[in-house]
This record gives structure tokens, sequence and C-alpha cells, in this order.
């Protein structure tokens, strides 16, 4: 004898999948935590995944800029604040194509006034209810447990701090960094940033 339709129903009920989250985390800003998700994600690209990348900051350092071709770019949401342009990641945008993985640059970033959400961290999250996996980078001093000794340290008050949370439920992390010697010689030959701001950036 054959089960009803309703016991099938219930026996074979579909669980929606959560994406998994990798952050990358560098020690310092310059470290390679972009390039190295960026590399990541070619690879994974070249084997079959469906990636994009939904939002980059490259800050014009070419070698980041090189690492992300072949990459499909979902375009950014257009904002426009007193009579400024601004661009921000377009959540509608990513789940609406529905990538098996997406590239999101800067966890920490603050969402500009009047967005639906008022962190990228939250569109990330929602991001991954949908199911779609989520690569992210964030600097150590954004970490909300860090950031007072970062402070002490350096003398500068970080703007924008994560919930420890994010790491806890996080299903990988990534921690990229250098040398204290290669990160300065990355600084003077303007791999950073340009040349003339990286002699008095040390």
């Amino acid at each position: 004898m054959y089960p009803s339709p309703l016991m099938f129903d219930r026996t074979y009920e579909h669980v929606a999948r959560r994406g998994k989250h990798k952050i990358f985390i560098g020690m310092a800003p310059g470290v390679g935590k972009t390039y190295r998700m960026l590399d990541e994600a070619y690879r994974l690209k070249q084997a079959g995944v469906d990636v994009v990348i939904g939002l980059l900051e490259t800050h014009d350092r070419q070698d980041t800029l090189d690492k992300a071709i072949g990459l499909e770019v979902l375009l950014r949401k257009t904002i426009v604040r007193g009579g400024l342009i601004f661009s921000e990641l377009d959540t509608d945008a990513v789940l609406a194509r529905q990538p098996r993985l997406v590239l999101i640059d800067e966890l920490a970033h603050p969402n500009l006034p009047g967005a639906k959400q008022d962190q990228r961290y939250q569109d990330i999250e929602a991001i991954l209810a949908a199911g779609i996996d989520v690569y992210s980078t964030v600097n150590i001093q954004h970490l909300e447990h860090l950031s007072d000794r970062v402070t002490q340290i350096t003398g500068i008050r970080t703007q924008g701090c994560l919930p420890e949370c994010l790491l806890d439920n996080a299903d990988s992390v990534v921690v990229v960094d250098v040398t204290p010697e290669t990160l300065e010689t990355r600084l003077l030959t303007g791999k950073i940033c340009p040349p003339e701001k990286g002699a008095t950036s040390i």
C-alpha cells in the first residue's frame, strides 16, 4: 500500500539551505585580504562554481583590479545625497541573480541613511538567509572586542565596528597578514596608496 500524499509531503519536507559565510580578516590595511578573496573565488569559478562580485573596493590597486578580471560584476545601487552620487551594494540584485557565491568587500561598511539596512553586514545576513554563499573582508581594527586596543596602540578611533557574534557565526575565517617589512615596501612602492601619501603614512 502506497503512503498518502500528505504522508509523502511530511516525510520529504524541504529544508531551506542557509548560505555559508567565509570572512577574510586583514591584520592591517593593504596586507592583501581582498586579493586573497579574489584568488580563491577565481579558482572556484574555474572549477565551475557560479561566482559573482557583489561589491569590490580595489582602491585603484592594479594587482587587485587584475585579479578581478574574468569574474562577473553586478551593478551597484546608485544613491544621490546632497548633490553627490554614491554607490552601494545592491542586495536586491544579488538576490535576483541567485549565484552560488557572491563576493562582498568591507564587511564593516555602514550604509547610507535611508537604506533598508543600517550596516553592510546586515545586507550580508539577508543574502545568507536566501541560501547564497558569501565571501567578505574586514580589517582587524573593526572587530568590536579589539577596537579599543587598536585605538590605544594607534591613537586612532575606528569608525564602524562589528559585533563579535559575526565571527562566531561565520563558517570559516581566514587571517591574512604580511611582515612589517613587506607592508612597508608595499606602502612605499604605491601598492597600497599613491607613493606620495605612503611616505608620510609610516
